[in-house]
This record gives C-alpha cells, structure tokens and sequence, in this order.
C-alpha cells in the first residue's frame, strides 16, 4: 500500500453549533483551546485550519503551545468575514468603510498565518453576494470582489491565498460560487499567490461533479487545497465523508491521483448533534478504506473503460475495490 496521506480538519469540526431553530446551541461553548485539544484527540490528524479571531482571551501564543501539544500544526487560517457586521458583504459592502475594514482584518489575520508557521490564507468570503434580483450591479460588485481579493493579495505577497467558492449560504446566491468563475476571478487579478480550496460538498450542491471541478483548477495550476464532507446534494449539509456519495468521493481523490495531487485530505464537517472526534474518526476510517481502493484499482482496464464511454465496465472496477476498502479498517 502507498504512504497514506496528511489528514486535516477545519478546527470548528469540533466546535459546539447552534442554527435557526437552536438559537440556543446543541451543546456548550466550546473555546478554541478545548477545540484544539479534541482535535488532538482524533490520533490521525497532522493539521488544522483554525479560525480567526480565536474565542475570547485566548492569544496567538496560547494557540501555537496548545497546538504543539496535541501534536498538531495550522495548515491554514480562515478570518471570520461573514458576520453580522459584513452582512451586505465584505469585499461588495456598499459602505466603503467596512469594505477597507474587512481588508484590514484579513491583513490582521495574514500576521497569525505567519506567526502560526501556516501554508495559506483562507479566504470564504460567505457575505458577499445578492439575494434578490435587482438587488446589485453585478459589474460592479463583480469588480469589487475581485479588486479586494487583489488587494489583500499585494499586501501579503509572500503567503499563499485561497478562496473557498460556494453557490450560497448565507447570501442566496455568492459571487464566488463556481470553479470556473473563480478561476476566471483569479486571473483577472494579475497575481500569482491567489489559487482556491476546493470544498467537496460546496461543489456537489452547486451542481458540479467534484471531479470535473477539481481537474478544471488543476488543469490550471489553482488547485492548492481541499476539503471533504458530504451532502444530501440540496443544501451544505456538511456530513461524514462517504456516507452518501461515496462513488462521487472516490471518483475526485482519483481524479486527484492520476495528477500526482499530493495536498491534504482535509475534513470539513459540521457534526451538529453527533460526538465531533468520533465523527472524524468515522471519515478518516472511510479515506483511509478509500486510499486503499486506490491502491487496488485497476487503471489501466479503468482507462480502457473510459475511452470507450463504457459506464457498467467502468462502474464494475470501480465497485470491485471501493465497496471491499473497508475490510480491515
């Protein structure tokens, strides 16, 4: 069997949630530190991409001794421009205070990615976007969103930047909301430091095949990381990884290998009423059954299936391996 790869996790994975009909939570607070620590709990986790700004009264210092504890690193960090205060957008909010704020912030959490030693910005710019028609000047917003993000991009030459696309949530509908518009955003930037994260599920609900998404940006040289999860394909529903699509997941990490994609295999899962280190136990189980089922698949025979558009051919290989990956895990 082939080395396994880095596994990682967005740090609220093990956070406490709360939605619109649980305005009071589904389970206590818990503080970055203790996220941290259950974090470290998981035993197959190397990285974590931590959220900023951290809960109350916990310091940068604080967070990298708590992550050296539990044996992990930052492999990035994602600043918090999609609360309330950046409700009619970050980069496209209307008043351009807060727009030149929310640049300010993300340079402010540029400092923590290098203070923590992280790979990347990660950039989610969730606000950013419309929920009616006429609602916008799709021009000019389009030319803020990306003005911004160039912005932000010259001011941090030396770090590695990622946007996360995602057809909608909170806005109705967000700027960044496809591979292709992204790609097209980036190279309308003029910088080289800018690429994207590719989140499974945000792919899978916005209509597009994860695997085609994926190759798009690699074919562009902007695939610079990923996360997985799963979805019941009409909301980002943020579920175990495998437990629903489990031929569309092994059909992008192929997809990933027959390109020598070598990032990592990175959870983003938000287990509302579930046990959160047993939930990433669970997905690593599943990634790991299906790194094996990689190493077992015939690619060759797969690759003949495929130039002759044979889909039963192709769906046999692929089930001989994928649904006998789990036997020893």
């Amino acid at each position: 069997m082939s080395e396994l790869p880095r596994f990682g996790a967005g740090l609220w994975h093990f956070a406490s949630y709360l939605d619109r009909y649980a305005t009071d939570g589904y389970a206590p607070e818990v503080s970055t530190l203790e996220q941290i620590a259950r974090a470290g709990e998981v035993g197959d986790l190397s990285v974590v991409d931590v959220p900023y700004p951290f809960t109350e009264g916990v310091t940068v210092v604080e967070v990298k001794e708590a992550l050296s504890d539990a044996g992990l690193e930052a492999i990035g960090v994602t600043p918090e421009i999609y609360m309330r205060k950046y409700g009619k957008g970050a980069f496209t909010n209307p008043d351009p205070a807060v727009r030149a704020e929310a640049i300010a912030f993300l340079n402010e959490a540029a400092d923590v990615v290098r203070a923590l030693g992280a790979s990347y910005l990660k950039v989610w710019p969730g606000q950013d976007g419309w929920d009616y028609p006429f609602q916008v000047n799709h021009h000019d917003q389009w030319e803020l969103a990306v003005q911004g993000m160039r912005e932000v991009a010259l001011a941090n030459s030396d770090l590695k930047i990622v946007i996360e696309y995602k057809p909608r949530e909170p806005r109705n509908k967000m700027f960044w909301d496809s591979a292709a518009k992204t790609a097209l955003g980036i190279k309308a930037m003029g910088v080289d430091n800018v690429g994207v994260l590719l989140d499974f599920g945000h792919a899978l609900y916005g209509g597009e095949s994860p695997a085609a998404a994926a190759q798009l940006l690699i074919d562009h040289g902007l695939l610079w990381g990923m996360d997985v999860n799963d979805n019941l394909r009409g909301w980002d529903d943020d579920m175990v990884v495998g437990t629903v699509h489990p031929v569309e997941v092994f059909e992008f990490f192929y997809t990933l290998k027959i390109n020598n994609w070598e990032g990592v295999w990175q959870l983003d899962q938000f287990p509302f009423r579930e046990d959160t280190v047993e939930a990433a136990k669970l997905s690593i189980r599943f990634l790991k059954g299906l790194h094996r089922a990689l190493d077992e698949l015939d690619m060759d025979a797969l690759r003949e299936a495929q130039a002759r558009q044979d889909a039963l051919g192709a769906q046999k290989l692929v089930q001989d391996v994928l649904f006998a990956c789990l036997r020893s895990e």
